[in-house]
């Protein structure tokens, strides 16, 4: 038994990109092809829907208000009255975004894949606050989750096809030397979304695993969590103290999803999480 329960029953088809927003004590979280960024308060029940217009990889909170957006054709911003601008549009033909991340210093990282899954067809770019777009990675496939150590020297990294869990040196805004932490042996799945808990330890979703696994810093395998629905696409830490694991799903491409397949979940004291930087921009 994981002790997991619903926080948001519903039937998204690529649910992804859970945040907690401290400023709003909601949770955040996107439907990627359903083209819509979601919040959840989990002291009221409330929750909102916004369509964004085009497929939405990620959505952050920004440090003065409002919301950063990985879309398909760049990023974008959304101000605290609801105002759209794009701060990098960088349309590629054939790609979408896909998972991105706020970093120690405020910058944006974010990732885009090609829709046919194409390999090295994906990308890592840093953004910051005045849309300056500086190249990380230019050949990945499925670039997906991203997550910095407690002290902010180490850098984790998905590309999902290899199965891995990457690690890199962060030196403030760059990386470098690009090692393995885990592999994720086959048949349980592929490393999708991860976050990092207080402790130093990645969790990582397992699309198509049906579970939510965590690595100690050393790599190894420290805790598995089941949980009764086959794509786990993201986690996130959020609540009081930080100490539930928000976990988010999909629907899409299940000829039979389970019932609670595309729905919010959370493992209640799952562990402790580090309070995630806004976009400073």
């Amino acid at each position: 038994m994981s002790g997991y329960e619903v926080a948001v029953a519903a039937e998204a088809e690529l649910g992804e990109g859970p945040t907690w927003d401290p400023a709003g004590a909601r949770l955040l979280w996107v439907d990627v092809l359903g083209s819509r960024v979601h919040t959840y308060d989990p002291a009221t029940g409330r929750r909102t829907v916004r369509t964004t217009g085009q497929h939405v990889g990620a959505a952050k909170p920004r440090a003065h208000g409002g919301l950063v957006l990985n879309l398909r054709d760049g990023v974008a911003l959304l101000a605290p009255d609801g105002a759209f601008s794009w701060l990098h549009r960088d349309p590629v033909p054939g790609c979408r975004a896909n998972d991105a991340a706020v970093a120690p210093d405020g910058s944006l990282w974010a990732g885009t894949m090609r829709y046919d899954e194409a390999p090295g067809g994906g990308t890592l770019t840093r953004l910051t606050g005045d849309g300056t777009a500086d190249p990380v990675l230019t050949d990945a496939t499925v670039s997906n989750g991203i997550g910095w150590s407690p002290d902010g020297t180490l850098m984790y990294y998905v590309d999902s096809p290899t199965r891995r869990v990457d690690v890199f040196d962060y030196d403030g805004t760059g990386v470098r030397d690009r090692r393995t932490l885990a592999v994720v042996e086959e048949r349980a799945g592929f490393p999708d979304g991860l976050t990092v808990d207080a402790a130093g330890c990645v969790w990582v979703a397992l699309w198509d695993g049906g579970a939510v696994r965590r690595y100690a810093p050393s790599g190894a395998l420290d805790r598995e969590i089941r949980l009764p629905v086959p794509r786990t696409t993201a986690c996130a830490f959020g609540g009081p103290g930080l100490r539930d694991l928000y976990v988010t799903t999909a629907r899409v491409g299940l000829t039979a999803p389970t019932p609670l397949s595309g729905s919010v979940l959370v493992v209640p004291g799952a562990g402790e999480g580090l309070p995630q930087p806004p976009f400073n921009g």
